[in-house]
């Protein structure tokens, strides 16, 4: 069998979806990189987060070259399945499989093909709390948006 990288490599294997990628991203991606040489990013694509009932806000192919432009990240390559795991493990010949805390324990079946760590998150920022934040700019929201920006306004209009 041909896998994607040489035979002594310890080689880290996580999956995401990376949409508007921040600091907590670069902080599990490079603490992943650490437990091995080479770290292999599998990005979800649209179809299969449509599939998981989630619409993304930055399109595939973007995440795709976002990701594989990190300089921790030595390959990114699309999830587009929950069953592609085990085949990726062994393409790639993976020794760690790795994914953020909030996953731990639902792939403990991946032990049998290799190790499974699950690692801390940054805390106070993650993609969900991002869009959460964003929803405030969304068109149902202008009445509320002038009404902050009259009362901010009022304020202002005191120290002048």
């Amino acid at each position: 069998m041909e896998t994607a990288v040489g035979d002594r490599d310890r080689v880290v294997l996580t999956y995401g979806t990376f949409d508007l990628l921040h600091v907590g991203h670069l902080n599990l991606l490079e603490r992943l990189k650490a437990l091995g040489d080479r770290l292999v990013v599998g990005v979800s694509t649209d179809e299969f987060n449509a599939g998981k009932g989630k619409r993304t806000i930055i399109p595939f192919p973007d995440r795709l070259r976002l990701v594989q432009s990190m300089k921790c990240v030595d390959l990114a390559i699309p999830e587009s399945s929950w069953e592609q795991k085990v085949a990726d493990i062994r393409h790639h010949g993976v020794s760690v499989f790795g994914m953020g805390a909030d996953w731990a324990g639902r792939f403990d079946d991946l032990k049998q093909y290799c190790e499974v760590v699950y690692l801390p998150r940054t805390e106070d920022i993650s993609s969900t709390h991002l869009k959460q934040a964003l929803r405030v700019l969304g068109k149902e929201h202008i009445g509320e948006l002038r009404q902050a920006l009259g009362i901010i306004s009022s304020i202002v209009d005191q120290f002048e």
